[in-house]
């Protein structure tokens, strides 16, 4: 069975003896990179973040949560 891997970067972080440079073809990329990292941000995303930020908080604090949440359900069939 053969597994789509996505295909590996093509560079090397080695300056091989040569003065470190950036070349016009990488900040290019660079840029295209980042334009299309600022135009993916939107409501969903944040949205998003917020849900992220929520789950990352109850799950902290599992225990917590679960008797805040039988609390509130306790008191609401007492209310009805």
């Amino acid at each position: 069975m053969t597994k789509n891997t996505p295909p590996t970067p093509c560079w090397s972080t080695a300056s091989q003896g040569q003065t470190v440079d950036t070349s016009p073809m990488e900040l290019a990329a660079l840029g295209q990179h980042l334009a299309h990292c600022r135009g993916s941000g939107g409501r969903l995303s944040t949205l998003q973040a917020a849900a992220l930020t929520m789950t990352g908080f109850a799950s902290a604090r599992f225990v917590t949560t679960l008797l805040t949440l039988a609390l509130l359900i306790g008191a609401g069939l007492m209310i009805l």
